[in-house]
C-alpha cells in the first residue's frame, strides 16, 4: 500500500514523497523530514494510528495529518477527527484523485470522503446524538457563514472559498473564525461534519439540482 501511494504521488510534478514508514518509526520520520502532509493509516499492526496521531499533534509545527482507512465506517474515524486529524479518505481512492486530495490538505482544506462520512454517522447513532446539540448551533450562523461552512465541508481552502464566493482571503478568514466560535469547535475539521449533520450539504445539492 505504501509503495503504491508513493508511486502515485511522486508522479505528480508538485508533490514529493519524502518518506514511507511503519507506524513505530512515523514520529521520528516526521521530525527528520518535516513534511507538510502526513497520510496515516488508522489501523496498523505495530502501533495504533490514533497513538501516532496524538504524538504528531503534540509536536511543534505539526504537519497536516489525514487518516487512511479501508472501511466506509471505521469505528475509529470519529475519535481521529476529534483528536485533530484533517479528515479521512478511503484507501481505494482513485489514483487521479489522490494527488488533488493531498493538494487540498496542503492548502489547509479538509478531506472528508462523502461516502465514508455518511456511513460513520449512520453506524454511530450514539455519537450522532451527542453531536445534535453542536449541529443545532449551525442555526446561529448568518447566511454567508452557512455558505462558507458548506465550502469548508467540501474541503476548500480559504483562498478557494474566496474565489468561489468572491471574497478576499482576509474576509473568508474572518468568517471561518466566526463560524468556529459560534459552533464552539477549535478547527475546520471539527466544523465540517456539522454541516453534514445539519443537512446543509443536502440543501446545497437540492438547490443546485433545481437550477
Amino acid at each position: 500500500m505504501r509503495s503504491g501511494f508513493r508511486l502515485i504521488l511522486n508522479a505528480a510534478d508538485d508533490i514529493e514523497v519524502v518518506s514511507t514508514t511503519a507506524g513505530a518509526e512515523a514520529v521520528d520520520a516526521v521530525l527528520r523530514e518535516r513534511p507538510d502532509v502526513v497520510l496515516l493509516d488508522i489501523r496498523m499492526p505495530d502501533v495504533d494510528g490514533l497513538t501516532v496521531l496524538r504524538k504528531l499533534r503534540a509536536l511543534p509545527g505539526t504537519p497536516v495529518v489525514a487518516m487512511l482507512t479501508t472501511f466506509d465506517a471505521d469505528e475509529y474515524i470519529l475519535t481521529a477527527l476529534r483528536s485533530g486529524a484533517a479528515g479521512f479518505l478511503l484507501k481505494d481512492t482513485e489514483p487521479e484523485q489522490l494527488a488533488q486530495l493531498v493538494r487540498t490538505l496542503a492548502a489547509g482544506g479538509v478531506v472528508m470522503s462523502p461516502k465514508a462520512s455518511r456511513a460513520v454517522w449512520q453506524s454511530h447513532p450514539g455519537a450522532a446524538a451527542v453531536d445534535d446539540v453542536e449541529a443545532a448551533r449551525v442555526g446561529r450562523l448568518t447566511e454567508r457563514e452557512r455558505e462558507v461552512l458548506v465550502l469548508i465541508a467540501e474541503g476548500l481552502s480559504n483562498a478557494d472559498i474566496g474565489t468561489r464566493v468572491h471574497l478576499s482571503a482576509g474576509t473568508v478568514k474572518d468568517h471561518v473564525s466566526s463560524i468556529l466560535t459560534k459552533l464552539r469547535v477549535s478547527s475546520r475539521v471539527q466544523a465540517a461534519p456539522l454541516a453534514q449533520r445539519a443537512g446543509l450539504l443536502d440543501e446545497r445539492g437540492r438547490s443546485e439540482s433545481g437550477r
